[in-house]
Parts: structure tokens; sequence; C-alpha cells
């Protein structure tokens, strides 16, 4: 089982990046999917998710607006899109997968089964 995020990188505060999370050794089509963060020395928090079935998708206030998540079955791959970013959302962006879960599902506090390792955001002013 393996989840590998990508895309992370520095951006200026307003400018844009899309994270990649492609997923193996797991049914994707079968999954919840998500992405949470963690800033520097605060607690992970969830960012987005997208339901294993209708592809519904759940936000945190923070990203509505401003973040998309969207997901490929056929290529196994998760995507967030963000744009205009913040300072604020400086933080780790970790890629998270559940098995038959809606996105409000995996909004919730251990509702992860897997977890990817991160990648790093960083939002300059």
């Amino acid at each position: 089982v393996q989840l590998q995020a990508s895309g992370g990188g520095l951006v200026q505060a307003g400018g844009s990046l899309r994270l990649s999370c492609a997923a193996s050794g797991l049914t994707f089509s079968n999954l919840g999917m998500g992405w949470r963060r963690q800033a520097p020395g605060k607690e992970r928090e969830f960012v987005a998710a997208i339901s294993w079935s209708d592809d519904s998708t759940y936000y945190a206030d923070s990203v509505k607006g401003r973040f998309t998540i969207s997901r490929d079955n056929a290529k196994n791959t998760v995507y967030l899109q963000m744009n205009s970013l913040k300072p604020e959302d400086t933080a780790v962006y970790y890629c998270a997968a559940s098995y038959w879960a809606t996105g409000r599902y995996m909004s919730m506090s251990g509702a992860t089964n897997y977890w990817g390792r991160g990648t790093l955001v960083t939002v300059s002013s």
C-alpha cells in the first residue's frame, strides 16, 4: 500500500499549486480520498476530501472556494488544485485514504486508514 504525494513547492501569495497523490496496492475506486495538512507547531487538520462512490466533495471552511479536489480513477490519482494561496496555507500536505468513505466522513478525526508521505507547500507573503 503506497500513497505518493507530489507537487509541493514555494509559491508567492495569490499563486497556485496542484498537488497529486498516486495510489498503488489499493483498489482505488473503492477509496475515499482526501488531504490533510500540518503547519509548524500545529495539529494536523482536514483540508478536503472526495467520496469513493459519487465524487462528492467536502472542504474545510478555510479553503472553500480556493481549493478543488478531484480524482482520476483510471490513473489511481487524486488531485488538489490550490488557488489564491495565502501564507497561512503553508504546511506539509498529506494524502489520506479510507475504504468506502464519503468526503464528510474523511473530515472526521481518525477516519483515515492510509497515509502518504507529506509534500511541503510554502507560501511567501
